[in-house]
């Protein structure tokens, strides 16, 4: 069965992460990606190893872990954008397109004719979405940004980190993740508004931008209290107990969302009386009194292992996950039965691992999706499919 995007073509001119991020999610869906890429290189994540995937021989292909994690499902054609003729054949594929994607320099494709303002000229139906740093205007608009640096700049690190300790990033590149779907989201609600107005329209993403929505109770902390919030660890700003306890055996993620959940928490401790003190019976009062609190719950978690409180916390519907490295998150039974780690057929690997889409469909169901292409890999098949001709028409002439 098609998938829910299928007849949707999308041309990718981005690269590293956020802009490849949103077009494997449109490739996932059914819609046909082109990405288009630098010759010689490609795009700069090619390179971001190791590790590398190896071939049947177990020797390194110089395919990085990086790049098949964003770029599943595509089609890859190598073109130089300075080339007149590589112009020619962008537009020519952007006349039998939906969206196109980018994430240069802004303002660097104006002397490429592949900005916006020359593009909707020729295409008024083309969605057009920029993914950048900072945005297309503002002063900092001529600046590059990478996720490390987006999370400094808007605020992320400050509350990242252990108290005592120094600024933090997170484990993965939420930055740009958050602004590849965000860029997603976006470009579907520009393809329902040309329903109505026939107009494709330009889409401004700025990793910024996204980073400091994306801030959410942090920044409303902020503004109501005038007051940085500060860095709590594994600890939540406003909830008390929701945070990582050293266990005997290792460590456990206790998530106490309200005040009865808590109740039921003190009971299953053995710890009943701290129910009915009065420091403690609002969360309110549990976030003034949060060190006392703590090193109570602390000093008795820590004298039984994970499988004890484990199974305490989830019969009495206390939310709690011990903390896993990936490899046992990989080989989980949750893992397993919604399908999260599928195999595909790799031009140099006959068995590449690899994480499904996490979204499930009841009536268009994802079909079996393709792996990450080599680079150039379909450019002659869409050479054949869009060289330009002369005279030729396109979808937005009709």
């Amino acid at each position: 069965m098609p998938g829910p995007l299928s007849g949707l073509r999308v041309v990718d001119l981005s690269r590293i992460l956020a802009g490849p991020w949103a077009t494997q999610f449109f490739a996932d869906l059914g819609a046909d990606v082109i990405k288009v890429e630098r010759p010689g290189s490609g795009d700069d994540t090619r390179q971001w190893g190791p590790p590398w995937l190896k071939d049947e021989s177990g020797q390194d292909t110089r395919e990085s872990a990086y790049f098949l994690s964003c770029n599943r499902g595509k089609r890859s054609i190598a073109l130089d954008i300075a080339r007149t003729e590589d112009q020619d054949l962008i537009r020519s594929m952007l006349a039998e397109s939906d969206v196109l994607v980018e994430n240069f320099k802004v303002g660097s494709l104006v002397r490429y004719g592949l900005d916006f303002a020359s593009l909707h000229a020729l295409f008024p139906r083309l969605i057009y979405c920029s993914i950048s740093g900072f945005g297309q205007t503002g002063p900092n608009a001529h600046r590059a940004g990478y996720d490390a640096m987006i999370q400094a700049e808007a605020g992320l690190m400050s509350v990242t980190g252990e108290p005592d300790g120094a600024p933090m990033k997170t484990g993965v590149a939420v930055a740009d993740l958050g602004a590849g779907m965000y860029a997603a989201a976006s470009i579907l609600a520009a393809l329902y508004a040309r329903e109505r107005s026939g107009l494709g329209q330009h889409i401004d993403i700025a990793l910024y931008d996204v980073q400091v929505a994306s801030l959410a109770n942090q920044a409303m902390n902020q503004l109501l209290s005038g007051a940085n919030p500060v860095r709590c660890g594994n600890a939540h700003p406003n909830i008390v107990p929701y945070q990582v306890f050293a266990v005997a055996d290792g460590h456990l993620m206790v998530a106490v969302g309200n005040d009865q959940q808590f109740r039921s928490f003190c009971f299953s401790i053995g710890l009943p009386e701290l129910a009915d003190d009065e420091r403690f019976v609002r969360n309110s009062g549990r976030v003034a009194h949060r060190s006392d609190l703590i090193e109570l719950i602390q000093t008795r978690l820590q004298q039984r292992p994970l499988g004890h409180w484990h199974a305490l916390f989830e019969a009495a519907g206390i939310p709690c996950g011990q903390v896993n490295p990936i490899d046992q998150v990989m080989q989980s039974e949750q893992v397993s039965a919604r399908g999260l780690l599928q195999h595909l057929k790799h031009p140099q690997k006959s068995d590449l691992p690899t994480i499904g889409n996490p979204v499930r469909f009841s009536g268009t169901p994802l079909s079996a999706a393709q792996p990450p292409p080599l680079l150039d890999q379909h450019g002659d098949q869409i050479r054949r499919e869009f060289e330009p001709a002369p005279d030729s028409g396109h979808r937005d002439a009709d």
